[in-house]
């Protein structure tokens, strides 16, 4: 009897691990995008992933979902460490359903939030979803509240992280908007809206495509919705690591000390080069900022939005701080609204975790 209820679990794991099958992970390929475990894989320190909950599924059987497989119920959670040290993560699989939302979906990343926020350390999510999973009606909707209270309780108390890396429609864009920092990929098949292109069209009766409604471009360069920009999921993990490699675990420590080894008293005659004599004359702060750091190492934040003012986080002797500049090359340096909101929020983030 024992022996049997063993193979039945490793039998349910092994379905967990096909996510949505064969037939769906091609479709994903095809779409540029890799699946919601690659992603973790290349999140994460080799072998460090401890799955949370993953056999929790749908409890609805309403319209046909009884008859539905749903693996792991279309999300991955647990934690890991990056660099040496802890994260909680989620990340949505496309290929179960749309990566949609459905009760037991919105509870499990409710649970991990919980634990983040219990262990003081920081959450990220991957997401890939399609919004709410509609057979279930109110307890979807339901696991987006949840969700959504422990964005604001975790604010400011430990980083959330938030990468789009698909279609990410409705109810799927409130959590990224009310976190700390948004990624996005250049993949014309990830967007995120609240409203997509036919209700527009109904609307307005202007024909819009998902991407120039949603994609990178608009929330990069015109809301400042995203604050960086990756060529791909490979390019995505990369930047969310070295984003957190800036970060403390919560707002109670101090972010980590790196040895740069570039001595902070080593001279700079490469900034009379940069900055003319003439006052009139532009020049791009960026190579300012580039001079004075250590190893010429600036990760920009928000770098096409907003571009006469310019933030984003550096070290200087090992220690993380966050820049703010004006960049005389674009309108002079003028402080205009965009410009401001960028600044503050930036500000008040550094001011929440301790980074000078």
């Amino acid at each position: 009897m024992k022996k049997e209820l063993i193979e039945e679990v490793y039998n349910r794991r092994e379905n967990i691990l096909q996510m949505g099958g064969k037939e769906r992970i091609e479709r994903q390929y095809k779409q540029g995008k890799l699946t919601a475990r690659e992603r973790l894989e290349l999140l994460l320190d080799p072998g460090s992933f401890v799955e949370l909950n993953p056999f929790v599924e749908k409890r609805n059987i309403d319209f046909g979902l009884d008859k539905m497989n749903l693996p792991a119920d279309g999300v991955i959670t647990g934690y890991g460490a990056i660099d040496g040290r802890p994260v909680a993560v989620f990340a949505q699989d496309f290929t179960v359903m749309g990566g949609s939302l459905g009760e037991m979906h919105g509870f499990k990343i409710a649970y991990i939030m919980d634990f983040a926020m219990k262990m003081g350390i920081p959450v990220i999510g991957l997401n890939d979803s399609g919004g709410a999973r509609i057979q279930e009606g109110v307890d979807a909707l339901k696991g987006y509240g949840d969700i959504f209270y422990r964005n604001t309780l975790a604010s400011g108390v430990i980083p959330q992280i938030s990468v789009i890396m698909g279609p990410c429609a409705g109810g799927a864009v409130y959590s990224p908007a009310i976190g700390d920092f948004i990624i996005m990929t250049k993949n014309p098949n990830c967007y995120m809206f609240i409203t997509g292109p036919q209700v527009i069209k109904t609307v307005t009766g202007e024909e819009v495509t998902p991407f120039d409604l949603g994609g990178w471009q608009a929330h990069a360069v015109r809301s400042g919705n995203c604050h960086l920009v990756a060529e791909d999921d490979v390019d995505a993990m990369r930047l969310v690591r070295k984003l957190l490699s800036y970060l403390p675990l919560n707002n109670m420590e101090d972010p980590p000390i790196v040895e740069s080894g570039d001595d902070p008293a080593r001279v700079t005659p490469e900034l009379y080069s940069i900055i003319p004599d003439d006052p009139q004359k532009p020049y791009d702060v960026r190579d300012v900022i580039r001079t004075i750091v250590d190893n010429n190492e600036f990760l920009e934040i928000h770098e096409h939005f907003a571009p006469n003012a310019i933030v984003g986080f550096a070290r200087m002797d090992g220690r993380s701080v966050g820049i703010v500049a004006n960049n005389p090359k674009h309108f002079a340096g003028c402080l205009d609204i965009d410009s401001s909101d960028k600044i503050a929020r930036f500000v008040r983030f550094c001011d929440s975790f301790n980074i000078p």
